[in-house]
């Protein structure tokens, strides 16, 4: 039988990424947006995705939207993938509050809740290897925010699944990987926020979708409230190179026999900035993530749904690129 998923905040990189792979999957998509909002462009005709244009906060009127779409099903699974915009105030003023309208429908609905976590609850004393069970120690507002967020899940007593995965790329724009990494590839150039040789833990969206779709099918076997973590990839910006360098080569950005240059995020700018650019300051307090050598454990995850959906590194960068055309 054909199970529902309802997406909270799906136009957004992650949110569609997951619709998408819940669709591929042959789920009943549904998928939220704001009131107001349009359907993304990469997604337009696609029938199988149902649009619900709701305010988040009003549980009742977004779970009557969902029956209304989905009348001979229940909703088994609603995924929380609304984010505010990166600035402290905001996540401050808007987080918890998100995540209380995801329980309230969850609870509408007597659905699964499934949320995308971070490496953020983890602060700069953390180890090379972070599994479930690694002390959070975040020293950050982000990072204290989101420890905040994951307790206040455990204690609502709606039965959740956190997935926690590394930094985003692929499958739209966004993120630190088209915002810095490949900004300027087509002169030459490749900017990382962080040194050549610290590794850093990296999650590709459309294996961190598949991801999500495996655990949603295994979620009976999961405790009223679970961690898993998504191991995606363990790279340096040396590896980062490795594979844009025959990307830049083939599109004759660099010359044969040429490296790509290697430039370091002005973090001092950043900073000083962030004085007056509270996105900056947001940035800023979080530079720890890219000094910081980590990766995700994935023994849990793996043990629940088998061998973590994974695309070779090189063929995930080409396909990132070539969705940022």
């Amino acid at each position: 039988m054909q199970e529902t998923v309802l997406i909270l905040g799906a136009r957004g990189r992650f949110g569609l990424a997951t619709a998408q792979a819940f669709a591929n999957a042959g789920w009943h998509v549904l998928a939220h947006m704001r009131v107001g909002g349009k359907v993304p462009q990469e997604v337009q005709g696609d029938v199988r995705i149902h649009w619900l244009e709701a305010d988040v906060h009003d549980a009742a009127a977004l779970a009557r939207a969902a029956r209304a779409q989905a009348p001979q099903q229940e909703v088994a699974v609603v995924v929380h993938a609304l984010n505010p915009a990166y600035t402290n105030q905001d996540w401050k003023a808007q987080v918890l509050p998100m995540t209380d309208a995801a329980l309230a429908l969850c609870r509408a609905l007597n659905a699964t809740l499934m949320v995308p976590g971070n490496i953020y609850n983890f602060g700069v004393d953390m180890p090379a290897e972070l599994t479930e069970d690694t002390p959070q120690a975040a020293r950050t507002i982000k990072g204290q925010i989101r420890i905040a967020m994951e307790e206040h899940i455990r204690r609502s007593g709606v039965r959740s699944i956190v997935i926690r995965a590394g930094d985003f790329f692929g499958a739209g724009k966004g993120t630190w990987f088209d915002q810095a990494i490949v900004k300027d590839l087509a002169k030459g150039v490749f900017t990382y926020p962080g040194a050549p040789d610290v590794a850093t833990a990296w999650a590709y969206l459309p294996d961190l979708g598949r991801t999500f779709v495996a655990v949603a099918n295994k979620r009976a076997q999961t405790k009223p409230f679970e961690v898993l973590h998504f191991a995606g990839y363990r790279i340096t910006a040396r590896q980062w190179m490795e594979v844009l360098t025959p990307l830049a080569l083939a599109r004759g950005w660099v010359k044969s026999g040429e490296a790509l240059h290697y430039k370091r995020l002005p973090w001092t700018l950043i900073r000083l900035g962030g004085m007056f650019v509270p996105t900056w300051a947001a940035l800023a307090e979080m530079r720890y993530l890219w000094d910081t050598p980590h990766a995700l454990a994935n023994d849990k995850l793996t043990a629940l749904i088998g061998a973590e959906p994974h695309t070779a590194l090189a063929d995930a960068a080409a396909l990132a690129m070539e969705g940022l055309g």
